[in-house]
């Protein structure tokens, strides 16, 4: 499902028009987004958790050419899902 689709759903559940549920969605994404900036975890009860996760400097190697290469450290973004998620994904 991409995102206008998403829209489409919300609005039909919610009686709302599509423009609207897409500002809705709109809303939603931007303050997770602004929220994990910030370090701090965005839970949906039963849903799931975000949260900024740290990734450590490592060895890699380049693909073509086999040389050693340094990957510097950096954040990311995880996932874990909540139990209600899980539950309904594995029935």
């Amino acid at each position: 499902m991409r995102k206008p689709e998403l829209a489409a759903a919300i609005a039909e559940q919610a009686e709302l028009t599509k423009d609207k549920a897409n500002e809705v969605i709109n809303a939603i994404t931007d303050e997770i987004t602004n929220a994990l900036s910030r370090n701090e975890a965005v839970t949906l009860i039963g849903f799931g958790t975000f949260s900024q996760r740290e990734r450590s400097a490592r060895t890699g190697k380049n693909p073509q050419t086999g040389a050693t290469i340094q990957i510097a450290a950096s954040k990311s973004v995880g996932f874990k899902p909540g139990k209600s998620l899980k539950d309904s994904v594995n029935q």
